[in-house]
C-alpha cells in the first residue's frame, strides 16, 4: 500500500529542503555568503518559485543553512568526546577540533549576523553546558582545577579560543589550545 499523501507531500518537502541546504553549504564553500536566491535555486536543481514556497528569502535560507551547520559542529565535538579511549585524552581533543573549527568561521557582516542571531545563542548555550560538563568530569577526576566553577572555566575556554580566527596557521591554533589547557590545570 503506498504512503498516505500527506506523508509523501512531507518526504519531497524534506528532500528539497536538504537539497537547498546541500546546494546553499557548496555555495557557500566557493563564493562566500554573498548569494542570490537564483544561484540557490539553481545549485539545488529547483526553480526560483519552489524555492521561494519553502523559503521566503536568502537570510530564511543561510539561516536554515547555518542552524544545521552548528548542530552538525555540536555532534562532532560530541562524538569526539565519546570516540576518546582515555578519559585524560577528551579535553583536549574537543578544544583542538572546536578551535579548528573556529578557525575557519567567516568575518563577512553576513557571518557576524548569523553569529549574533536567537539560534546561534541557543546554540552557543548548548556548547557552554557541553564544554562545563565535560570540565566539571575532568575536575573531579582531578585533571582540571576545582577551585573555578565549571561554567565559569567553560567561559574562559570560548573566550581564549574565539581567537582562532586572527591565527595565521594550524600549528598557532594548537599552540593556542595548549595554553588553553594549561589555564585549566590544577595549580594554574
Amino acid at each position: 500500500m503506498p504512503p498516505p499523501w500527506t506523508e509523501m507531500v512531507a518526504g519531497h518537502r524534506s528532500s528539497t529542503r536538504d537539497a537547498v541546504l546541500d546546494a546553499t553549504a557548496a555555495l557557500v564553500a566557493s563564493h562566500g555568503l554573498d548569494l542570490t536566491m537564483s544561484q540557490v535555486a539553481e545549485a539545488a536543481g529547483i526553480g526560483r518559485a519552489t524555492l521561494y514556497r519553502h523559503f521566503p528569502d536568502l537570510d530564511a535560507v543561510l539561516t536554515a543553512w547555518h542552524e544545521r551547520q552548528i548542530g552538525r559542529h555540536l555532534q562532532h565535538l560530541t562524538a569526539i568526546r565519546d570516540r576518546a579511549d582515555d578519559p585524560a585524552d577528551r579535553l583536549p581533543a574537543v578544544l583542538a577540533a572546536y578551535a579548528g573549527m573556529s578557525r575557519h568561521g567567516g568575518q563577512s557582516e553576513t557571518a557576524a549576523r548569523l553569529h549574533r542571531s536567537e539560534h546561534a545563542a541557543r546554540a552557543h548555550d548548548q556548547l557552554r553546558t557541553f564544554l562545563a560538563e565535560l570540565i566539571a568530569e575532568e575536575a573531579r577526576d582531578g585533571r582540571v582545577r576545582g577551585d573555578v566553577p565549571p561554567t565559569e572555566l567553560a567561559v574562559f575556554v570560548l573566550g581564549a579560543l574565539s581567537v582562532t580566527g586572527e591565527l595565521s596557521s594550524a600549528a598557532a591554533v594548537q599552540r593556542l589550545v595548549e595554553v588553553t589547557l594549561a589555564g585549566l590545570r590544577p595549580g594554574a
